[in-house]
């Protein structure tokens, strides 16, 4: 049995949940802009993980940082600004984590 303790970390990590309110026809029309979007906050460090809801109701991504500063953040992609979808933010303090991932949260 492995001790927990190898896995400890200590960070602020966000969930973006995105879900589509338009039409897939018109959030495809906006997806170059919403790539764009997700490049910059991974080329930042802030966004570490994106993709695709499956279903294709909408998209994840995982963040470093407070939900304050994500709420803000996530409010201007641009699949929300134009009224395709909204965003939900769900903060949580990362406690365990395997090695790769701890170094990211912390």
């Amino acid at each position: 049995m492995t001790a927990l303790s190898e896995f400890h970390v200590d960070g602020h990590l966000c969930v973006v949940l995105l879900d589509y309110v338009g039409s897939l026809d018109k959030v495809d029309a906006h997806v170059e802009a919403h790539r764009a979007f997700l490049e910059r906050g991974l080329k930042e460090g802030v966004f570490l993980v994106a993709g695709r809801r499956e279903p294709r109701t909408g998209s994840v991504i995982l963040c470093r940082g407070i939900a304050e500063d994500i709420e803000a953040l996530a409010q201007t992609d641009p699949l929300v600004t134009a009224g395709l979808a909204t965003a939900e933010v769900v903060e949580f303090k990362a406690a365990l984590a395997v090695s790769a991932i701890a170094r990211l949260a912390q």
